[in-house]
């Protein structure tokens, strides 16, 4: 009885994979995403059961998806929000600092994370926070509020605003 369930089971599930649409994502990977598993097996027929294991037994894609690796990209717009959120609340206090000089080494990782990939708009966001540092800090500022701030200044400068990207 159980090998029976267990054939019809195997069945159903190999016919329903026959019958998926064997599109390859733009990304050049499969069905099963990116991870180990698309980077061993290429095709993208049945064959995909197999890189969805890889990737699911190993933990890979997740790691993949996170750091951008793995044949995984990492340039999704939810993944630059997490990045940006994660860098303020890291160096809140050392981003504090350097936003009311309006330089510094972590302002200036914190302006690429924003979009602002030119020295020029480094330099000029620098000069922002340093003006506006006083409406951007606040006592019962939080990280989440502080970048929230940042962004709708960046907003608010016509200049910024086309020279950083913010996702």
């Amino acid at each position: 009885m159980k090998n029976r369930l267990l054939a019809a089971l195997t069945a159903a599930v190999l016919s329903g994979a026959l019958f998926v649409s064997p599109k390859v994502d733009a990304k050049g990977y499969g069905m099963a995403g990116c991870g180990l598993g698309s980077m061993i097996i290429k095709s993208n027929d049945i064959l995909q059961i197999f890189a969805a294991t890889t990737n699911g037994t190993s933990g890979n894609q997740t790691f993949g998806i996170t750091t951008g690796t793995s044949n995984c990209s990492s340039d999704g717009i939810v993944m630059k929000e997490k990045a940006q959120e994660l860098f303020v609340t890291v160096n809140y206090e050392s981003l504090e600092q350097e936003m009311a000089l309006g330089k510094g080494e972590k302002l200036v990782t914190f302006a690429q994370l924003l979009g602002c990939s030119s020295d020029a708009s480094s330099a000029q966001l620098g000069k922002m926070t340093k003006d506006k540092y006083s409406s951007l800090v606040q006592s019962d500022t939080t990280p989440a509020l502080l970048l929230s701030a940042v962004k709708s200044e960046i907003l608010k400068n016509e200049s910024l605003a086309k020279s950083c990207s913010l996702l």
